[in-house]
């Protein structure tokens, strides 16, 4: 079993950058990769981006080229840096495993003027 802590969130200005981070542990040799979810107030977790175990990475639509997924493979860390944030980026972001286990508690992204 894995579990994860998510941290790094808060309340930003549009435009402005934020990085999240997610402290996995557990069995991690189990799994293929690492990705980050999100979900909007009154709306389902939505994906945002994997990594690979190799690094290779895939990203949602609406988050490509403002949103890096990032791993330290010693650290069982995994990182999501976003740049450029917007309104509708405003979520609970929760980090998880491929394949997926529990979910953690995730951290709040607020982005509004």
């Amino acid at each position: 079993q894995v579990q994860f802590v998510e941290s790094g969130g808060g309340s930003v200005q549009p435009g402005r950058s934020l990085k999240l981070s997610c402290a996995a542990s557990g069995n991690i040799a189990s799994v293929n990769g690492m990705a980050w979810y999100r979900q909007a107030p009154g709306d389902q977790r939505l994906w945002v981006a994997t990594i690979s175990n190799s690094g290779r990475t895939w990203y949602g639509d609406s988050v490509k080229g403002r949103f890096t997924i990032s791993r330290d493979n010693t650290t069982n860390l995994v990182y999501l840096q976003m740049n450029n944030l917007r309104p509708g980026d405003t979520a609970i972001y929760y980090c998880n495993s491929v394949p997926s286990a529990s979910w953690g508690q995730g951290t709040q992204v607020t982005v509004s003027s």
